[in-house]
């Protein structure tokens, strides 16, 4: 399915505003919660004299939380697009790290909306029945989600670990992805960090010159030629202090760009894990098969090449007769076609996994290459403005000195 035939192309699709509700959850107490707008309209041509009808419908974040689940469940070799963090990471000491703090909230609403958006424009997600029914109706898409089996699908944490350590003949170029993905995933926690601390420091020294602002103002006080000159530069001081407040929360957007890709990353772990049980499943499957064939062997020819519980059962209570062995082998037959089967249908789910894998990967590293480049230019092109911004304020109380 082509990128030109995504839903995004038909449906205008936003997450309009956030509200804060109050209700009891599964266990009856309350609680407090924001729920999100998600608002739909159609980009078709409507009919003459007619409007296309907005259709809005509120959403919790948990519920966001089970479309994501359900996606990854349902599309193993698919990158799916991350959420909004739940809670905010890596702030600096003067934002707020309460979910429900109003500008968290916002970001988060920007977040989902995103999330919604980057769904929208997949060539395979986008097609997604139960996505729609998401978009589109107030209820009854959960109950879908349970009939899709979600609960069924989902592969064990235990079973995964058990893979990653079993796997006799990992894919490299899954190992490599996913070295990769941990590598990205601590070199953009380290930018957060570093770009957090540099908040701090920036904020502290812009405030501190509204003490040049006050101190101007005081000694304008004192001052019959000079004070008019003092007086206009301290406010240029004062109007500097103040404007680290909209820099700082411009500079919130480009790390919740950084952060989207921070959370990639493990979306793309989540690829390499599901291929690795295939794999798993795989040699297992290859392994039993072994097993079955020589067993088979052994009761056709009467030899037993390997220790075994049976070879000892034999000897201490006597050979089976000829018709027991017979069963036997009529048994062993029929599970060594279906083993084959079970193999030769694993190793065709696995080539096609890793075939769409790929070429999924392939369209992820685009967009990511696209993305981060944008992202970093405009915040480059933001730390100009801002620099500019403080030459300029330097340069008016140039002007005010200069004229005392």
């Amino acid at each position: 399915m082509s990128e030109d035939d995504c839903l995004l192309k038909k449906l205008e699709i936003s997450v309009s505003e956030a509200e804060k509700r109050t209700g009891k959850n599964a266990v009856n107490m309350q609680e407090t919660y924001t729920s999100y707008l998600v608002e739909t309209r159609s980009l078709e041509p409507p009919a003459e004299g007619q409007n296309s009808p907005l259709d809005a419908l509120w959403r919790r974040y948990s519920e966001f939380e089970l479309l994501r689940n359900y996606l990854s469940v349902s599309y193993p070799f698919v990158v799916v697009p991350p959420l909004p963090e739940k809670r905010a990471e890596f702030v600096w000491h003067k934002l707020s790290a309460d979910n429900m703090d109003p500008d968290f909230v916002e970001r988060r609403r920007i977040g989902l909306e995103n999330f919604l958006v980057r769904v929208a424009s997949h060539p395979m997600l986008c097609h997604d029945k139960i996505f729609h029914s998401f978009l589109t109706q107030e209820s009854g898409w959960k109950e879908a989600v349970n009939e899709a089996g979600l609960q069924m699908k989902t592969d064990s944490r235990l079973k995964a670990l058990n893979a990653t350590f079993r796997v006799k003949n990992p894919d490299k170029r899954f190992t490599e992805l996913k070295h990769y993905s941990d590598e990205v995933q601590s070199v953009i926690s380290h930018l957060l960090r570093v770009r957090a601390r540099v908040a701090d420091r920036l904020y502290g020294v812009y405030k501190v010159h509204g003490n040049y602002g006050r101190v101007f103002s005081e000694w304008s006080a004192i001052e019959k030629e000079m004070g008019d000159g003092l007086q206009s530069a301290g406010h240029h001081m004062d109007v500097y202090a103040a404007s680290i407040d909209d820099i700082l929360e411009e500079e919130e957007h480009y790390a919740d760009q950084l952060k989207e890709y921070l959370f990639y990353a493990e979306a793309l772990r989540a690829v390499c894990r599901k291929h690795e049980l295939m794999q798993y499943d795989l040699e297992m499957s290859a392994l039993d098969l072994a097993s079955k064939k020589q067993q088979s062997e052994e009761l056709a020819t009467g030899t037993i090449r390997t220790f075994s519980l049976k070879g000892m059962t034999s000897k201490l209570f006597g050979q089976e007769t000829p018709e027991q062995r017979e069963a036997k082998l009529k048994l062993l037959e029929e599970q060594i076609v279906e083993g084959e089967e079970q193999l030769k249908l694993r190793n065709v789910e696995s080539r096609e996994f890793v075939k769409n894998s790929w070429l999924e990967i392939e369209r992820f590293k685009e967009q990511k290459n696209r993305d981060l480049k944008e992202a970093l230019i405009s915040y480059a092109v933001m730390q100009i403005s801002m620099c500019k911004k403080g030459i300029q304020v330097w340069t008016n109380a140039k002007e005010c000195f200069s004229k005392m």
